[in-house]
């Protein structure tokens, strides 16, 4: 059985920290950076027969912006709609009905946002970046 769940204290931190550390989108975190990443962002787990499969997370101020980030599913559970699920869960959250603006970048996943009303900047010529590495 799939459940959602936005309680961080369930969350599989080394499980997701293990994950990220070797995708494309997010540079090598330490558990410790993954850790602060989740204290300050409102998370989602996606959770199959009670096991942690997948991931997302979303910076936000609950009225105006939020941007989605480190959204998963577990490679060896892909192709069983478990993404959709887990954004359909985001995106009808309660506490992130209000917002207006929402944001995310993305490679090769255009087709999954594509379902949730997500389209290519309007106007990406507004939008700036400053990158530490």
């Amino acid at each position: 059985m799939i459940t959602i769940s936005t309680d961080k204290n369930k969350l599989d931190v080394p499980f997701i920290q293990n994950f990220l550390k070797s995708i494309y989108w997010s540079a090598p975190r330490t558990l410790e950076e993954v850790q602060i990443c989740i204290e300050h962002s409102f998370c989602f787990g996606i959770y199959l027969d009670g096991k942690q499969i997948g991931f997302a997370r979303v910076i936000t101020d609950y009225v105006v912006f939020a941007y989605v980030m480190d959204v998963f599913i577990e490679e060896k559970h892909r192709g069983n709609g478990y993404s959709s699920i887990l954004i359909n869960a985001m995106m009808n959250e309660l506490q992130l009905k209000q917002i207006k603006i929402w944001r995310l970048a993305t490679t090769d996943a255009h087709f999954l946002y594509q379902k949730f009303g997500f389209n290519s900047l309007a106007h990406p010529e507004k939008l700036m970046e400053k990158i530490i590495l």
